[in-house]
């Protein structure tokens, strides 16, 4: 038996409705960037952009081994472990 499929609306502003109106198939556009999105949401805040105070204090112990650097390559940040440079 198949799933069924729920229908959610959001609201968009002007600049984006001129953007997104003319793709062929929305729906599946809309879906295909929400899933692209999910897989790359930060695993410590859940995407929210902040920690919890508990978040917080995992987050500055495993910061005692760890650095965040920036690529020389991409300019991206990403965390380096410091424990294999003793």
């Amino acid at each position: 038996m198949k799933k069924k499929q729920e229908i959610i609306t959001f609201k968009v502003d002007e600049d984006l409705l001129k953007v997104i109106k003319n793709i062929p198939n929305r729906s599946g556009f809309i879906r295909a960037s929400i899933m692209a999105a999910l897989g790359s949401i930060c695993p410590l805040c859940n995407g929210s952009g902040t920690l919890t105070p508990n978040q917080k204090s995992h987050w500055d112990d495993f910061a005692v081994g760890h650095v965040v650097k920036s690529c020389d390559d991409c300019h991206e940040r990403f965390l380096v472990c410091q424990m294999d440079r003793e």
